[in-house]
């Protein structure tokens, strides 16, 4: 019998896979499911994306590139954080990974240890708190309450914080809950983190994602430039459709890259060559894509939304961003994990608990609106009628 290491037991998981499994189950029994609980968008990676890569294929790029991604990209993504967060990046802050979770996987290995502790957003993504528990330390929630349309209370962080404190994740646009950290949020945590010398994971994968208002980065604050406290977490699956292609990036202090990129080099090697010219090709190409298919979110989330609120025991906050709603169930005297299974089984709808992304996610749930306004519509239907027939 093998016997696993005890830091096993620590690891966490991404439920809405376990979900995915389920609701497949079903539809093998001849249930029709109406999925709502992946994150990923619906759309096809843009064509010339697609054609960037196969002519890098046919072209040889074929083997092995360097740890921390190809020169090419590496030059893009500089380009492109330097114009929209307006400081000089060096490429040497640029580490690609197979998707953006290693650089979350890095940076948590690479600063926080037994002994210390990491303040991260409750409920949030959940290989956050996964992740911390694996390395040792003691993971500390900031919770994101829907009566602040679930941004946090800086003066609750400001009391979180310790002399044990090793990083700060920020995420913003949010998963699960579609809010953002307005300005005023984000100098006030810049503030902290520059007295207390704290950097920061900022989680900015939904970026291009938002509906209302102006992104902001806390890169963008005085002392919490890519070259001091921060580091920048993104990636091209929401953005460009490239779930399947899995690749992202971090940007951050020089010292901090060539760790993540010894780390690339003792797990991954290298980031697919061809997938990453498909990076190149989606930066430096049109991004008439991108602003079409958020539009289509809006769509579907204005649906979603007013669908939501109509049902009996249900109440939903408007998301700014991201492609998830996030509704209160409270009133349907479910608890989460009830209301995950009950609209399942009698609607046919696969969503998510709330506690899928932590504590402070209980009293709800889950939906991506990543779906035909046809499907959301059904949806919202199926589960009318699962309610009022209770």
């Amino acid at each position: 019998m093998i016997t696993l290491a005890t830091r096993m037991s620590r690891l966490g998981t991404e439920s809405a896979f376990e979900v995915l499994a389920k609701a497949k189950a079903l539809e093998a029994q001849g249930r029709e499911i109406i999925h709502l609980e992946i994150g990923e968008p619906d759309f096809d990676t843009p064509t010339h994306i697609i054609d960037a890569a196969c002519d890098a294929l046919r072209a040889g790029a074929t083997h092995y590139t360097p740890s921390a991604g190809i020169p090419e990209l590496r030059e893009a993504i500089a380009a492109e954080i330097s114009r929209t967060r307006n400081q000089p990046i060096d490429v040497a802050q640029v580490a690609v990974t197979p998707g953006a979770k290693p650089i979350m996987f890095f940076i948590i290995m690479a600063l926080a240890e037994e002994g210390t502790e990491v303040i991260y957003p409750n409920p949030g993504f959940p290989i956050y708190e996964s992740m911390i528990n694996f390395v040792g330390a003691k993971p500390v929630p900031i919770p994101l309450r829907e009566e602040r349309d679930f941004r946090f209370d800086v003066n609750e962080l400001k009391d979180l914080i310790t002399d044990r404190t090793r990083l700060i994740i920020l995420n913003s646009p949010q998963n699960p809950t579609g809010g953002i950290l307005e300005r005023e949020d984000l100098a006030a945590i810049a503030e902290l983190c520059v007295e207390r010398n704290i950097p920061v994971l900022s989680d900015e994968v939904y970026e291009h994602i938002m509906y209302e208002g102006t992104f902001e980065s806390i890169s963008t604050f005085p002392g919490m430039s890519t070259r001091e406290r921060t580091i920048i977490l993104h990636g091209f699956s929401k953005t460009y459709a490239m779930t399947g292609w899995r690749l992202g990036y971090g940007v951050m202090p020089v010292p901090l890259a060539e760790q993540v990129t010894r780390l690339m080099t003792n797990s991954n090697s290298c980031t697919s060559a061809a997938t990453q010219f498909a990076g190149v090709a989606a930066l430096q190409g049109p991004q008439d894509s991108v602003q079409e298919m958020v539009q289509a979110f809006c769509e579907r989330r204005d649906l979603i939304v007013e669908g939501l609120n109509s049902l009996p025991g249900v109440t939903c906050v408007k998301p700014r961003g991201a492609f998830y709603v996030f509704p209160n169930i409270t009133g349907t005297g479910m608890s989460s994990h009830e209301a995950e299974d009950f609209f399942m089984q009698k609607a046919g709808v696969a969503c998510l608990s709330g506690t899928a992304f932590g504590e402070y996610g209980e009293g709800y749930l889950r939906l991506s609106y990543a779906n035909s306004l046809e499907n959301i519509q059904k949806a919202l239907d199926n589960m009318r009628k699962a309610l009022e027939d209770r």
